[in-house]
């Protein structure tokens, strides 16, 4: 198993919760029947797992970033989030929150080393937008360059000198889906997240092999640089390594078994490589996340769609292992994701299986096995955190972990609107 570099401790680790949590009353977990006429508790334990559930965002319509992109300072202090009005942030040692900024805007990833949100604004004509950075601790902000037509930023290197992005060229068009007139960084404004329709228009836009650049953007400068152009394979989920600046994740999208899904490329243009080769009909790998050690890429990976046998799969780009940790359809989810110790894992549950899940792995000891760079094996023990039965899952929830590994922060329309959430990976001691 991939071992990450243990983070640093932070100055103002998210214990958020602690004294605060103790001044919050305890609240039943079923919300109320008009899900839409009351607000929803600040905080419960879930009667089904004796987990407790803390309400993070006040404002209706607020969401936490989507499972792959980083919303929280090095030192713990700040999470930034989406609200209907902007952008947000807050202080997870005393949960207040302050507005940063007002707009079309969407957020790409706060930085790793600095206190910087880094995000996009749209102007009046939707097919043009800027790049932006504001620090999340002083509020300041900073116009970093103009974007090509139609193009979307949705990385930042780990020294923060280069963004990286995609945009569709010529005139072509599909609907105006995907094709970087999304200004928004709420899904919807309907709460609902995803579009009913969400398996035909990811057909659509796949079959019409629209011509695209994937690009870096020096940050200092504005300068474009294309990586990849002419591609008719649609280029999404742009994911820069925490800790390598020139080492650039990214996807060919679509219905998994239509795509080999997962690439990564070196910011000169070289070494554009395939990180998982399909060995069978109907597998399919996805939803691909970087450890927090900046070397090891985790993914989904099933046999075969439908089927299915599935595991959280990694593949380390120095050392070349790969690991495979088998799950059951009781704890499917929609997107999977790992602590920054990669020494757990927590997925979103879905539709057949509505739960926030903690997942440990156990590995099978290896007792000299024949062969060599063999795949380690292993298989994952699921604990429900909380229950998520009602969960509209056309808003996926995106679990991550916090940066000090004791919550897991998702975002939920249980009680009608949208809202962030953290649950508490230990059980509330009145549930033990």
């Amino acid at each position: 198993m991939p071992t990450a570099q243990k983070p640093a401790t932070p100055k103002l680790t998210v214990l958020f919760l602690g004294l605060f949590l103790a001044s919050l009353p305890i609240f039943a977990a079923d919300p109320p029947a008009d899900r839409q006429a009351a607000e929803p508790p600040l905080s419960w334990i879930d009667p089904d797992t004796g987990h407790r559930v803390i309400r993070l965002t006040r404002e209706p319509g607020s969401d936490s970033f989507y499972f792959n992109e980083n919303a929280f300072t090095p030192d713990g202090k700040w999470m930034a989030y989406t609200t209907p009005k902007g952008i947000s942030v807050l202080n997870l040692a005393t949960l207040e929150a302050k507005p940063l900024v007002t707009g079309r805007t969407h957020t790409i990833v706060v930085a790793r080393r600095t206190p910087n949100l880094y995000y996009t604004q749209t102007s009046d004509n939707p097919q043009f937008s800027s790049l932006w950075r504001v620090n999340l601790e002083t509020d300041e902000k900073v116009k970093l360059a103009d974007l090509p037509r139609r193009a979307g930023i949705s990385a930042i290197n780990a020294d923060e000198t280069l963004g990286g992005g995609t945009f569709i060229e010529g005139e072509a068009s599909v609907g105006g889906a995907y094709d970087g007139t999304k200004a928004s960084g709420r899904m919807s404004d309907t709460n609902l997240g995803e579009p009913a329709n969400k398996g035909e228009m990811m057909a659509r836009r796949l079959a019409a092999k629209l011509p695209m650049t994937l690009f870096t953007i020096d940050l200092r400068t504005g300068k474009i640089k294309p990586l990849i152009e002419h591609s008719t394979d649609w280029l999404n989920h742009l994911q820069f390594s925490p800790t390598d600046p020139t080492l650039l994740l990214y996807c060919h999208e679509g219905a998994w078994q239509l795509v080999d899904r997962i690439w990564t490329i070196r910011t000169d243009g070289t070494q554009n490589q395939l990180i998982h080769q399909r060995i069978m009909d109907m597998e399919i790998a996805g939803h691909e996340w970087w450890g927090a050690d900046g070397n090891t890429v985790f993914y989904q990976l099933h046999f075969p769609r439908g089927g299915r046998v599935s595991f959280i799969a990694s593949y380390n780009v120095v050392t070349h292992e790969r690991v495979w940790l088998q799950y059951g359809p009781d704890a499917s989810s929609i997107h999977d994701n790992s602590s920054p110790d990669a020494k757990l894992y927590c997925g979103d549950g879905d539709d057949s299986a509505p739960w926030i899940f903690l997942l440990r792995p156990v590995f099978v000891h290896d007792r000299n096995t024949l062969g060599t760079n063999l795949i380690k094996g292993g298989y994952l023990e699921p604990e429900k955190l909380v229950n998520m039965s009602k969960q509209n899952y056309r808003l996926e929830p995106n679990p991550c972990f916090t940066p000090d590994q004791k919550y897991i922060v998702f975002r939920s329309n249980m009680f009608g609107p949208d809202y962030a959430f953290a649950v508490e990976v230990a059980k509330a001691s009145s549930a033990k």
